[in-house]
């Protein structure tokens, strides 16, 4: 714990600002795929709000019907049947995303209701009178179905909150649930990672003992994977992993699918394109697959599905287990690259929790049983822990719980190009967010004016192979020679995990100079349409390890192509001085060497092509002898002239 020092300090001071700003109760939320919830602190103990109908959790659906106002929750999930083309669910899947992503388009297909390209690209749904809605105004209508069932129990509005995402959630998608929360009317505090909250309603029973968990969240449509190490009310967060596109809906999908293709093949009528009858069968197929998490067979029955055409049979557990084998598979690889990020070894791992409604289905629990090498820990509620996590994440902020800090981690190392397309890492991936760090650079030629910041998040050694979230220019910088200017880059990544780079000339300017005391910075917050999705993140560690000694090998080739382009930019400006006191020869030699260099540096920086470091350094020595002897004799005839 002893390395997170400086950032415990740095978020107990965030924590004693809200506390004076905050003077009533911070809700948690769990926006989640299926199903929502909302839960606060009172006392000492958490409690789970009831909605209307007494339910604890609130289906995450909205459904509009020509109203002004949409049906929220369980009102919505039941006129689904009727109006399944106007009835929103799942819409979380979308949040951030952008409507061309490969998860969107295979989703096209698999739900009733339209979704269509707004005119920045992100995906969003339309009614069937072409009423367009963002995923976050989806979202929106659900955090504010959740702060209407926290009103009615504070009898008084409540304007706070915390709201969780899944951990693997990108920039975007994190910005895009902090807006919805503002559709809804609410200050959205903190948005953190739901197994991080789920480690928090586990941890904070002080019966429990400290020490390294694992939380195994496997929901609604995302599936994360988390590390955390648990002492004396430190919740550090050691490693995190997932899939943002994976859990209960594709179990549904499969099981939809199963039931098409079997009423097909026994009456040969494709039903797939009748919304209604579709609708039908997605709720069967929800149902049996919760019935059997319990039992070992269930009944699906849907009569008159097709005019006199009846669905009717039994499925087993066994079957169910069978067919869905391969998305259970997905968990396996996060949780095994999650495992060796943390640097621990599977026997490290004290408790594993499991979280997420799709971790009741008993061959989930048998896989993390084999994974973990233990039985997992089922004394949390998988549907009500993160809203639980969320609401004593709020508890902390308003002061309500001083004894608690909670460091989270960033998935992606993040720094900026450097000369010769150098990736220059400022935070590594895996480092406890809130942070803030800054490094000097300097300008690359003489009389630079201005430096473009290009920002990348990724594993490779050059910013051609990471992906570029965002891009500036910091201008008006005074005319000095190259490695004069001071040039602070400074990244920080506050605890939503949302990205703010900053670069400022911090160059020390005399007194008498007109740009003594003059601040000149430039900052942007990285925009959601530019985040990372999880598929590129674990492409981009995949292929840094496969790369790694390559990538290192190439990094070496362009540093020495860079040293040999500085020589030979400070062997243009000797030419261009001296130029007219040197001898012929001497500059048709020294060009044909520049000349030589130059073919090689751009083989090696915009080709790939590799050159002996040890031949280029050669070429550089006998130019820069050359280019001296040169020199020397121009000196001796500047004495001849003078002596005259």
């Amino acid at each position: 714990m002893k390395m997170f020092s400086a950032a415990m300090k740095n978020y107990g001071k965030l924590v004693s600002r809200t506390h004076r700003r905050l003077v009533h109760n911070v809700i948690g939320i769990d926006l989640g795929t299926t199903n929502s919830a909302v839960a606060v602190l009172e006392g000492s103990e958490v409690k789970i709000l009831e909605n209307e109908e007494g339910g604890r959790t609130t289906p995450s659906v909205v459904a509009f019907n020509g109203d002004d106002k949409p049906l929220v929750g369980l009102p919505a999930k039941r006129q689904a049947i009727i109006n399944p083309q106007n009835t929103f669910f799942a819409t979380k899947r979308l949040i951030g995303r952008k409507y061309t992503d490969t998860e969107v388009q295979n989703d096209l297909s698999n739900v009733p209701f339209k979704i269509i390209p707004n005119e920045n690209g992100d995906a969003w749904v339309s009614t069937t009178d072409n009423k367009k809605f963002s995923p976050s105004h989806i979202s929106g209508n659900i955090l504010s179905k959740m702060k209407e069932i926290a009103d009615s129990y504070f009898h008084d509005p409540v304007k706070h909150a915390v709201v969780t995402v899944p951990a693997y959630f990108n920039d975007s998608q994190r910005q895009a649930t902090k807006a919805a929360g503002k559709i809804a009317g609410l200050d959205v505090l903190r948005v953190i990672n739901e197994p991080t909250a789920a480690a928090l309603a586990y941890g904070i029973d002080k019966k429990q003992k400290d020490g390294i968990v694992a939380v195994f969240d496997l929901g609604g449509g995302t599936f994360d994977i988390s590390i955390l190490d648990i002492e004396d009310g430190v919740f550090e967060v050691r490693a995190t992993n997932g899939n943002t596109h994976l859990g209960g809906e594709d179990f549904d999908i499969l099981l939809l699918n199963y039931i098409l293709d079997g009423f097909k093949a026994q009456y040969g009528i494709d039903i797939s394109t009748d919304r209604l009858a579709v609708q039908r069968i997605r709720e069967a197929a929800e149902k049996c697959k919760i019935e059997l998490s319990h039992v070992k067979q269930s009944e699906i029955s849907i009569p008159f599905i097709k005019e006199d055409k009846h669905i009717n049979f039994t499925l087993t557990e066994d079957e169910l287990d069978n067919m869905s084998l391969h998305l259970i598979n997905k968990t396996i690889d996060p949780v095994k690259k999650c495992i060796r990020d943390a640097g621990l070894k599977v026997k490290d791992i004290d408790e594993v929790i499991l979280v997420g409604g799709m971790t009741r289905m008993p061959k989930i629990r048998k896989v993390v049983e084999d994974l973990f090498k233990k039985t997992p820990n089922t004394q949390v509620n998988p549907d009500e822990a993160v809203a639980m996590g969320a609401a004593i994440q709020g508890a902390v902020l308003s002061g309500q719980i001083k004894d608690v800090v909670l460091l989270d981690v960033t998935p992606l190392s993040l720094g900026i190009e450097t000369y010769g397309g150098i990736f220059s890492p400022l935070i590594p991936r895996n480092t406890a967010i809130p942070v803030k760090k800054e490094q000097e650079f300097s300008t690359a030629v003489d009389g630079q004016t201005g430096v473009e910041i290009r920002v990348f998040q990724g594993e490779r050694s050059l910013v051609k192979d990471n992906k570029l979230i965002g891009h500036f220019l910091l201008k008006d910088i005074p005319v000095s020679p190259k490695g004069v200017p001071q040039i602070g880059v400074e990244f920080e990544i506050d605890a939503d995990g949302i990205i703010h780079v900053a670069a400022t000339d911090k160059t020390k300017y005399p007194e008498d100079s007109p740009h003594y005391g003059k601040e000149n910075k430039v900052s942007i917050t990285v925009a959601g349409e530019i985040g990372l999705s999880e598929e590129e993140i674990e492409r981009l560690i995949r292929e840094s390890k496969e790369n790694a000694k390559r990538d290192q090998e190439l990094k070496q080739h362009i540093e020495n192509a860079t040293r040999a382009d500085i020589v030979c930019a400070d062997t243009d400006n000797v030419i261009s001085q001296f130029g007219k006191l040197m001898e012929e020869q001497e500059i048709q030699i020294i060009q044909e060497k520049l000349k030589s260099l130059r073919n090689k540096i751009n083989d090696i920086r915009d080709r790939g092509i590799i050159h002996d470091p040890q031949g280029i350094r050669d070429e550089v020595d006998e130019m820069q002898k050359i280019c001296m002897g040169a020199i020397q004799k121009v000196a001796v005839k500047q004495q001849q002239l003078k002596g005259k």
